[in-house]
């Protein structure tokens, strides 16, 4: 099976490609930006013609579409999580090469939900800012194109190569700081929100599968479980090791806001930097599960507290 790999490069990019090509059945050949892919195009500006000449030229099977992007303006992420995935729909249009496309798409397009409950795939989306709106927009796409696709909505991956500036990034970032320092006492903000963490390799897994299957739609990717992100800072306490207090800081009035992480330094304890839960769902979000269970034959593995010390390894060697 040759598959087409948009994106290899990203977060859970290439954890994907990792685990596509442990698969001795794949032939794989990664296209993206970067100077290292093995095909350079720009979704956001290559035109659907181009890319249609390199899939009749190289005929996948299967496309895996991880490209996107979760930081930047409404104009940006437009782009790129947006007008590239339609490239993407009217280049296999075009082609002869009937390949099926795994679009990932991500659970910001449910946006906020009822606490307690759990989000399936017939929520009616409310993305609650312009990444969701963006990837919504790229999911509707996928599902009006017509074509052999399915889009799996992952909802907060975890893990090795989580990004320092994501939540459980910033997290690891200030207790290894506060560990580096001595400092008894670690204060922390916005704990209160609550997601549904995936490890990274799990995904990849779910791709792998969808590649192989013959499902389509929207299909949840994520633990079936809401973790509150205070709890994750004591399990990633324990994981790293730090004897220190973990102390909450109050929301200041005013928007909903997160703040994680403050050198005990800081004067200004009392009214935390704002940092904006980045995926506009509110304080609750948890996956319904069992649509990947039972047409991906697909369920979850790896536990929280593992991706956590996968995430701690790697704040700790950072200098």
């Amino acid at each position: 099976m040759r598959v087409l790999l948009i994106g290899a490069n990203g977060y859970i990019g290439r954890f994907v490609a990792d685990r596509l090509l442990a698969d001795p059945a794949v032939q794989l050949t990664a296209l993206g930006r970067g100077d290292d892919a093995d095909v350079r195009f720009d979704l956001a500006t290559g035109s659907p013609g181009a890319l249609t000449r390199f899939l009749d030229a190289v005929h996948p099977g299967v496309i895996v579409n991880c490209a996107g992007a979760t930081r930047g303006g409404a104009r940006e992420l437009t782009r790129h999580n947006t007008v590239a995935v339609a490239t993407v729909c009217e280049a296999l249009r075009r082609s002869g090469c009937g390949a099926r496309l795994v679009q990932i798409g991500c659970g910001s397009e449910y946006g906020p939900s009822q606490p307690g409950s759990s989000t399936a795939e017939d929520a009616v989306p409310r993305p609650g800012g312009p990444y969701g709106v963006s990837k919504l927009a790229a999911t509707e796409l996928v599902l009006g194109s017509g074509l052999d696709a399915v889009v799996l909505r992952v909802f907060s991956p975890a893990g090795p190569g989580t990004p320092a500036g994501s939540p459980l990034g910033r997290l690891a970032e200030a207790m290894r700081r506060a560990m580096q320092s001595g400092d008894g006492e670690l204060k922390l903000g916005g704990l209160g929100v609550q997601r549904d963490f995936v490890d990274v390799r799990d995904v990849a897994r779910a791709v792998h599968a969808a590649s192989l299957s013959a499902a389509q739609g929207v299909i949840n990717i994520g633990s079936g479980r809401a973790v509150r992100l205070r709890d994750a800072a004591a399990v990633l306490a324990r994981v790293a090791g730090y004897g220190g207090a973990l102390h909450e800081l109050d929301a200041p009035p005013g928007p909903l806001r997160s703040a994680i992480g403050h050198p005990r330094t800081d004067p200004d304890h009392a009214s935390p930097v704002a940092f904006p839960y980045p995926d506009g769902c509110g304080s609750w979000q948890q996956a319904d599960v069992r649509t990947a269970r039972d047409r991906l034959g697909w369920r979850p593995r790896i536990n929280l507290e593992e991706s956590l010390a996968d995430i701690w390894m790697e704040a700790a060697c950072r200098i």
